[in-house]
C-alpha cells in the first residue's frame, strides 16, 4: 500500500458558470480501520480560493498551516488577497522546496479569478501542476471519480446543478473505493455567496 493511500481520501473540484464547487469525502483511517467520520480536507484560504489536500492526514494539516502562515504575509505585504493563480503558484514552490523529502499531499485548488473566472488545478506531491477547465480529482478514489466526472460534467452549469452534479459523482465515485466515504462535504463558491452542505452517504 502507498503512503498517500494511508488515509484513504478523495477531492474533487468542479467549474461552472461563473462559480466552481469543490467537494471531499470525511472519512479518516488508518488503512482499513476508520478512525474518524468528520475530518476536514477542505479548507478556506480567503472568500474566493479553496484548497482541498488529499494523502497523508498529518502532512495534509501541516501544509495547511504553512499556507495560510504565508498567505496572511502576502496579505499584510500587499494589502489584497492573493489570486487563484498566484496561490497555485505558491503551492508548487512550497511543494518543490522539500522535493527530496515532500509533503505526502495531493492538493487540489480552486478559486475564482478576475472577471469572476472559475480556476482549478490539481498538482502532484512535488508540485508538478495540471491545470484543467473542467475538473479535477485527487485522492484514493480518482480513478472512479474521473469516470464518473466524465459521464455527468457538461459546461456552463448554475450553481445548484453543480452541486447536483458534484455531489452525485463524489457519493458514486467513493462507494467504488473502501479507503474513502463515509459522507461528503462541499462548497458552492459564486462571486456573491459560499454555500457549504454536509452530504450523507453510506456509512459502510
Amino acid at each position: 500500500m502507498s503512503i498517500f493511500e494511508y488515509n484513504g481520501s478523495a477531492v474533487v473540484a468542479m467549474v461552472g458558470k461563473n462559480c466552481f464547487a469543490i467537494a471531499s469525502d470525511r472519512r479518516l483511517g488508518v488503512q482499513l480501520q476508520t478512525i474518524a467520520t468528520d475530518f476536514q480536507r477542505i479548507s478556506k484560504i480567503h472568500d474566493r480560493v479553496f484548497i482541498g489536500l488529499s494523502g497523508l492526514a498529518t502532512d495534509v494539516q501541516t501544509l495547511y498551516q504553512r499556507l495560510v502562515f504565508r498567505h496572511k504575509l502576502y496579505q499584510l505585504r500587499e494589502e489584497r488577497d492573493m489570486k487563484p493563480e498566484t496561490f497555485a503558484s505558491l503551492v508548487s514552490a512550497i511543494l518543490y522546496e522539500k522535493r527530496f523529502g515532500p509533503y505526502l499531499c495531493q492538493p487540489v485548488i480552486a478559486g475564482l479569478g478576475d472577471d469572476d473566472k472559475p480556476f482549478i488545478c490539481t498538482m502532484d506531491s512535488i508540485g508538478a501542476k495540471e491545470l484543467a477547465k473542467d475538473f479535477v480529482v485527487s485522492g484514493t478514489a480518482s480513478e472512479s471519480l474521473y469516470g464518473a466526472c466524465e459521464a455527468m460534467y457538461k459546461p456552463d452549469m448554475e450553481a445548484e446543478e453543480l452541486f447536483e452534479t458534484i455531489s452525485q459523482a463524489l457519493l458514486s465515485s467513493v462507494d467504488r473505493d473502501c479507503l474513502s466515504g463515509w459522507g461528503g462535504h462541499v462548497y458552492i463558491v459564486t462571486p456573491t455567496e459560499i454555500k457549504e452542505r454536509i452530504l450523507k452517504g453510506r456509512m459502510d
